[in-house]
Formats: structure tokens, sequence, C-alpha cells
């Protein structure tokens, strides 16, 4: 079967706003859910964990199984599961019900997120030297603006969160059984190597790096935002959340625009344009902190992190000596962990220092990604491992893991 480049880019565009619609519905109910369960905002905070504890444990298994079976069958796979798991978290009756549905939709974004990369970065081999990841995760971000004018309606109608997912979860179905004949069959070979369960090295350390601090940024803005703006800002009531509005905008704004920058720029410069536009916006969040500049700062930082996630992916996925599934999953392992420990470090520093401290920090966290870039090759370059690369696997492989 032939696949038309426009009609894939079409398939997985369809496929990344679906993902992004998924989390945004079950973050927009997360305070419905919280008072359906009668949770304390304690014992919400070590429940929420459990999402991230299955995207952790997802992470190797899904590096594992694109490779093998090869990313468009697991993506398929990875988004009727990602929609079908997310009825239960408004369905689940007690607290360690929804614990486990959480591990189940975390594991599922997971090995949804890994596959559908995967999947983009073979629509951008067939448009050849285009650079066009940006405007799927674009796709991701804007999807989370949809989510929450969805929920908006819903929770001043008093519908249950069980009967939103299951409405946003049909509808995804169908969205994903229109879409899946365009999606791209992958061009490269399985090697079958099994479990990503090792640190990486060289390059994909040092994208594994870029992407850790890229998310810390990201986690901080998500989850911090708006304490920000009521603790340190002062913000009216009615502007509390005008930071994180102000961040979300700018930032799929920049995942539109950052192909076409790249495409000029090269992918170094526009990592560090990035790096500067996360110091610049957080230091002038911090050191004048009034509603107007604040507002200024989290517009840059949005800028700034728009175009880290995407870039590094991208550059992951071309190095030579490894299966662009493995290389995806071995980057989101170490930037995984960016994602999951920056919020409750700024928490500790705002703790024991103050808030204004903490989002300093972050902005260094944000200069190390400049650092980090020196030297990235340009989006025409093929990026190559800096240590050598190991000997072919795809020939040693288990006959029935090699494909047809």
């Amino acid at each position: 079967m032939s696949f038309s480049p426009r009609r894939s880019r079409a398939a997985v565009s369809a496929l990344f706003f679906l993902s992004g619609l998924c989390f945004a519905s079950w973050a927009s109910r997360i305070p419905d859910i919280r008072l359906q369960l009668g949770l304390s905002e304690g014992q919400l905070g070590q429940l929420l964990l459990a999402m991230p504890l299955g995207s952790l444990l997802a992470l190797p298994l899904a590096g594992w199984l694109t490779d093998t079976y090869g990313s468009r069958r697991v993506v398929q796979l990875a988004s009727a599961l990602y929609a079908l798991s997310l009825p239960l978290l408004g369905w689940a009756p007690t607290t360690w019900t929804l614990a486990g549905a959480l591990v189940l939709f975390g594991s599922a974004g997971n090995l949804l997120n890994i596959s559908v990369n995967a999947q983009a970065l073979e629509v951008q081999k067939s448009y050849g030297t285009s650079v066009i990841m940006g405007s799927f995760h674009g796709l991701w971000s804007l999807a989370g603006f949809v989510g929450g004018v969805v929920a908006t309606p819903l929770r001043n109608w008093h519908q249950p969160p069980l009967i939103h997912f299951a409405g946003v979860s049909a509808a995804l179905l169908v969205l994903l059984l229109a879409v899946r004949g365009g999606l791209p069959k992958p061009t490269g070979h399985a090697s079958g190597t099994g479990f990503v369960l090792r640190m990486p090295d060289g390059l994909l350390l040092r994208l594994g790096l870029i992407a850790l601090f890229g998310l810390l940024c990201e986690g901080c803005m998500f989850d911090w935002s708006g304490v920000y703006f009521q603790k340190v800002v002062q913000a009216d009531k009615a502007w509390v959340t005008s930071g994180y509005v102000a961040f979300m905008s700018t930032m799929a704004l920049g995942r539109f625009g950052s192909d076409l920058l790249t495409s000029h720029l090269g992918v170094a410069r526009v990592l560090q344009l990035s790096s500067a536009l996360i110091c610049l916006g957080l230091l002038t969040a911090v050191l004048f902190p009034s509603l107007p500049t604040a507002l200024l700062g989290f517009l840059l930082v949005g800028f700034g992190t728009s175009s880290v996630i995407p870039l590094t992916y991208s550059a992951a996925g071309r190095v030579k000596g490894i299966s662009p599934g493995v290389a995806l999953a071995l980057v989101s392992t170490v930037g995984f962990f960016g994602f999951l420990a920056g919020p409750p470090l700024i928490g500790l520093l705002a703790q024991l220092f103050n808030l204004r401290l903490s989002f300093a920090f972050v902005a260094l966290m944000g200069a190390a990604i400049g650092l980090l870039a020196i030297g990235m090759p340009s989006q025409e370059e093929e990026p190559t491992p800096l240590e050598p690369a190991p000997e072919p696997l795809a020939e040693t492989a288990a006959p029935g893991l090699l494909p047809k």
C-alpha cells in the first residue's frame, strides 16, 4: 500500500490531537473527581503520582514494542487503549480503583507518546528536508484548549466526569477508525533489541538532558504558575490563572511557527534562542513581579519552551545506529525525570527559601538548554552518536521479530 505524505500527515496530526484532548479532558475534571471521592489536597497529590508511575513503567516497553512491531501497529493499539481508559477515571468509585486506572492511563499515554512521535518522524522523512515536528506538537497544545472549552459547559450543566469522559472516548475512537488507513508504514528495520533499560550515551544523553531541562521548565509553569500569580504577583482572583493562559497560548503558537524558524536557523540556534527566551521570561517575572511584567515574562517562557521537545524528539529519531522507537524511549526516559521531579523540587526550594528564588533556579535550568545545544547538528545533517555505534542487531534477531 502506498501512502500519500499529506494523508499521512493529516492522520498523524489527528492522533496528536487525540492524545492532547484525552489528557486535557482528564485534567479539566480533576477538581470534580476530588470532590466525588472526598479527597483532601494532600491525598489528591499522592494519588496523582500514579499516572507518572504508569508512564515510567511504560517507557522501556514502548521502545521495545515500537522497535519490534512497528510504530503503525503500536500507535493504533495505544490510541485505542488511551481513549478506552479515560472513562475508567470517571467511573472509579474508590481511591484504589482510581489509582489503578491512572497507572493504566499513564502507561497508555506514554506508549502513545513514543509511537506517535515515531510516526511523526516517518511523515517528516517522507517530506525530505522539511521540518514539521513542531506543528504536530502544536496540535497537542491546541487540543488542551479544546479540552478546557468542552469541559466548561459540561461542568456548568453538572454533568458527571463519567458521562464527559465516555463521550470524549467514543468520539476519539471514531476519529481513530477514520484516520488509521492513512498512517504511514515504518520504513526502518526492527532490531528486536529487547526492553530499553540502559542509560543513553553520547548524543542521545545530551538530547535527554535537553528534554529533562525543557520538561522541568514546562512542569514548573503547569503546576506553579497559578501559585506564583497568587502569592508573588498578588493578582486579583480573576487574574490568578492568566499566567498559565499566557504561557499555554504562546507555547501553542510557538510550536506552529517553530518549523519555519528551524528551517531557517537550524536546530542548535533555535534551541539557544529558546533557552534565552526561557531565561529572559522567568527573570522578568522574578525581578519585576507586577501583573503586566509577569504576564510578559510568562508569554516569553511559552515561546521559549515551545520548540524544545519537538526538536529534541526529531533529532533523537534521526540518530544513526539505533531505531527511532528505542531512541525516543531513551531520550524520553531521561527527560521524564525533569517533568516528574521538577515541580516537587520547586516546592522544596520555595519552602526553604521563597518562590521567586525557585523560579530563578528554573531560569538557570533553561540556560542549561542553550549550553547543551552548542554543536548540535543541523536539521539537514544526520545526527550520529558521539560514541561508536554498536553493530546492527537486526541480523541476529529472532526470525519472528524481523519484518516480513
